[in-house]
Formats: structure tokens, C-alpha cells, sequence
């Protein structure tokens, strides 16, 4: 048995972040975010400080819904719902985010969404790295989802 977690965070790094960022802030809220479909950007208001922020994250579809599966702690602006502009796919509309903590609901929908990319994308779009490169197994994600604090935001 290996020490190594099933799962775990894997993110670009920083000074790849400090270049895509700002390109995609701008990008995704023109016609040209229309060809930019696995991402979007989420902007809102912090709860506690009423600053604006804009992020650009990864889209997730499940159901017809739109979600965000993240550990940043940015989600807890959207603790109790909160209202968005999300753009996505050239369009930006008015949305409401909720967030979602439980820990099996979480782990039920990491794990619909890896499968519905394969292992491969789904590392790349979740912003995780799975041990063996295969699809983690819902107890897995459920462990991830305690340990790293993983959460996902259901925006409608």
C-alpha cells in the first residue's frame, strides 16, 4: 500500500498563472470566450470586504448545471448563496452561487465529473493529479474532499 493519496492538488504554476489570468479575464468576457469552452469567469462580490474579484476557473457541466470544484478559499463568499456574472462561452449572464461543503455530495460530483472527462482531462480540468493516472473511486474523492478541503459551487 502506497503513502501516496489517491488524489491531490495540482495547480499550474504561479508565474503561469500571473500570464493566463489576466488573458483570460479579458477573453472570456468577449465573443472570443465563446472558443474558450472549458473555462470561465466567475465574478463576484467578497462577502466580508465587498471587494470585486474575477476569476477565471474551469467549467464543469453536470445535469444542465454549471459548477466550480475548487479549494481556494474564495469559495466561502458564496457560503448561503451569492449572486455572479459568469461568462462562459462568449456570453455573461447573471447567476446564483451556491456552495457546497458536504462531503459526499462533493465527492459524488468530482467523481461524475472525472468520469465524464477521463482521467487524463480530468486532472487537467479539475486541478488535481490522480496516483496511477486512473479515476479516483467516490470513497477517494470523499477523503480528498475532507484533507483538501475541496468544495464545489453550483451556479443556476
Amino acid at each position: 500500500m502506497t503513502d501516496q493519496p489517491a488524489i491531490d492538488a495540482a495547480h499550474p504554476p504561479d508565474v503561469m498563472l500571473s500570464v493566463v489570468n489576466p488573458t483570460l479575464k479579458v477573453l472570456l468576457k468577449t465573443p472570443l470566450g465563446g472558443l474558450i469552452g472549458d473555462f470561465m469567469l466567475i465574478s463576484f462580490t467578497g462577502r466580508k470586504s465587498g471587494k470585486k474579484y474575477a476569476t477565471p476557473v474551469s467549467a464543469h457541466h453536470l445535469d444542465g448545471d454549471l459548477y466550480v470544484i475548487l479549494e481556494a478559499q474564495w469559495k466561502h463568499n458564496f457560503r448561503g448563496g451569492a449572486d455572479a456574472q459568469v461568462s462562459f462561452r462568449g456570453k455573461t449572464r447573471a447567476m446564483r452561487g451556491e456552495l457546497i461543503t458536504d462531503k459526499a455530495t462533493v465527492a459524488e460530483i468530482c467523481e461524475r465529473v472525472a468520469t465524464s472527462y477521463g482521467a487524463k482531462k480530468a486532472q487537467r480540468q479539475m486541478g488535481m493529479k490522480f496516483r496511477d493516472d486512473r479515476l479516483p473511486t467516490v470513497a477517494e474523492w470523499t477523503e480528498a474532499a475532507g484533507r483538501l478541503k475541496i468544495a464545489a459551487i453550483k451556479l443556476s
